[in-house]
């Protein structure tokens, strides 16, 4: 089937026993057993959770992948990846990435002895470059990245990273099943915040990870089960439901994106905009060959940093709230929000600055953002 196909029919029919078309909500913590020695497959809904489980089938599936997990937030979900290596491990990292990833490597992980080198995962020289051998054990990528949306050749660096035996890691988040699937490119692990577009509607936290292989699988979902930071079953129907409408989502999403990126371009206080589907975009064709779209996440620069704040507090249709990827359109200032954890001299160096806002473009009318844009840039101070 299309992936449109197994989008709209994700956990359709999963209980023989009754035909519901939703999958039921298991909302218990246990489960009977039949008998000593006995069980019926379920035991303890840290381990297994009919609901939770529909929803990991569903995310393997999508990314062609081994097996999925979901986990309570994209934090829980990268957190169980990096507690598969060790202390004195070496890990190479997308330079332009969500704050919080930094966060958890920097303030949480470096002090069990993890070392991480930040480095452009777009210049594949610049990544071989930094490979120590014997030491690195995964490249963690995010494409696009957040917020400048550089786009790294997925398939270029998982052979790199295949040549050294180290591992591949994707945040998908920004693109994905329905339009990128890093395993099929040679990706080991996929990572989404599904709170995201997976969930597509603000209002579920969640995490999901899928691994292409079993081994892997078996290390993820040893970690899943003995930490326990694992979706309950509300928040997985919930996932499940919003899955359903991703396509349809996201094709209006992009397709608003890219009117709004080429209207930007044309707006005398604009200095830049960073769109993978903009004809020149650094990185536009290897977006082009790797992934069906080029998504919904943009952002922009303007002339005077002093105008960013009134641009923000004049939008009336646009939201100013952190996150991305829901019906909603959201306007984000990366340098007060999901980037203030990283310092201000890193910011500065990766190109995160003050004249920088990020737009997360939702499934209203493009006519309506446009205008809202325009009247929030109008005006004699700018």
């Amino acid at each position: 089937m299309k992936i449109e196909t197994r989008l709209a029919q994700a956990g359709l029919c999963t209980d023989q026993a009754t035909g519901a078309i939703s999958t039921p909500i298991y909302q218990t913590t246990t489960f009977r057993h039949p008998a000593v020695g006995v069980s019926t497959g379920y035991d303890y809904s840290r381990t297994g959770n009919p609901t939770r489980q529909v929803l990991e089938a569903t995310v393997a599936d999508l990314e062609q992948g081994d097996r999925g997990f979901a986990f309570a937030s994209g934090m829980a979900a990268i957190t169980a990846v990096l507690m598969m290596f060790s202390s004195g491990d070496h890990l190479l990292v997308s330079d332009d990435l969500y704050g919080g990833t930094y966060r958890v490597l920097e303030r949480n992980f470096r002090q069990f002895g993890l070392s991480v080198d930040y480095v452009d995962t777009s210049d594949l020289t610049a990544v071989a470059g930094k490979i120590r051998l014997g030491e690195t054990k995964a490249i963690l990528v995010e494409t696009p990245t957040n917020p400048l949306m550089k786009i790294t050749d997925l398939a270029a660096i998982a052979a790199l990273a295949k040549q050294h035996g180290i591992l591949t890691i994707v945040d998908n988040t920004f693109m994905t099943p329905y339009l990128q699937r890093p395993l099929e490119l040679g990706a080991d692990i996929v990572l989404h915040s599904g709170s995201k577009y997976l969930g597509g509607h603000n209002d579920v936290i969640s995490g999901l990870v899928v691994t292409a292989a079993k081994e892997l699988s078996e290390r993820i979902g040893f970690i899943a089960n003995s930490t326990g930071a694992i979706l309950g079953p509300q928040d997985s129907w919930l996932m499940l439901r919003g899955i359903k409408t991703l396509a349809l989502r996201l094709e209006k999403q992009q397709q608003n994106a890219q009117f709004i990126a080429e209207w930007l371009t044309r707006q005398r206080i604009v200095t830049k905009v960073h769109y993978p589907g903009l004809p020149d975009h650094p990185n536009h064709a290897v977006q082009a060959r790797q992934s069906s779209g080029f998504g919904a996440m943009l952002s922009f620069r303007v002339a005077d940093p002093d105008w960013v704040a009134k641009i923000i507090n004049r939008v009336k249709i646009i939201t100013y709230a952190e996150s991305l990827g829901g019906v909603e359109t959201l306007i984000t200032y990366p340098i007060k929000q999901t980037h203030g954890d990283i310092p201000a001299e890193v910011r500065e160096q990766i190109g995160v600055t003050a004249d920088l806002i990020r737009l997360s473009v939702g499934i209203e009318d493009v006519n309506d953002l446009i205008a809202d844009l325009e009247q929030a840039m109008a005006g004699g101070e700018l």
